[in-house]
């Protein structure tokens, strides 16, 4: 598979979109809880769908902060997680727009708002894996040397 190097750029995006979505999957289980069930009725959101996205939130943060701490990166994992950020703002105004949630007025304030810093994510991800060097491939010679166990 092709790797790249992540740019400092790609790598601080990466950190700033787990520290966003880690914030919201907190969120998220916090009013989706029984004691702020109230919370999520104000927002007039499912607590299935603050529970699920909680829960994938939190998992997406952690996979987000191992990509940022590594040296080298799947080159189509970083396009997917440009492409899911996408994604996930078209799926956001999909259901408001068709009505499939409807929340109160608050409540699509706060997916509206959501949606729009998803895309900035997208963004300066896209930016970042476009300027991430691609990963050194190691020489004919070097791979003898690593397989033959070759001392010099």
């Amino acid at each position: 598979m092709k790797t790249i190097a992540p740019s400092r750029l790609l790598r601080n995006a990466f950190i700033a979109d787990a520290a966003a979505s880690g914030a919201i999957a907190a969120l998220h289980l916090l009013i989706s809880g029984e004691q702020a069930g109230s919370m999520a009725a104000t927002l007039g959101l499912p607590v299935p769908l603050l529970e699920g996205t909680g829960i994938f939130l939190a998992l997406y943060a952690l996979l987000l902060v191992v990509l940022a701490r590594s040296r080298a990166v799947w080159s189509a994992l970083a396009w997917f997680i440009v492409l899911g950020n996408v994604g996930w703002a078209a799926l956001s105004g999909v259901l408001l727009a068709t009505g499939v949630l409807a929340p109160a007025p608050l409540g699509v304030a706060y997916v509206i708002v959501q949606a729009l810093g998803v895309l900035v994510f997208a963004g300066i991800e896209w930016r970042g894996v476009q300027v991430s060097l691609p990963t050194a491939r190691p020489s004919a010679r070097a791979r003898e040397g690593l397989a033959g166990g070759h001392a010099g």
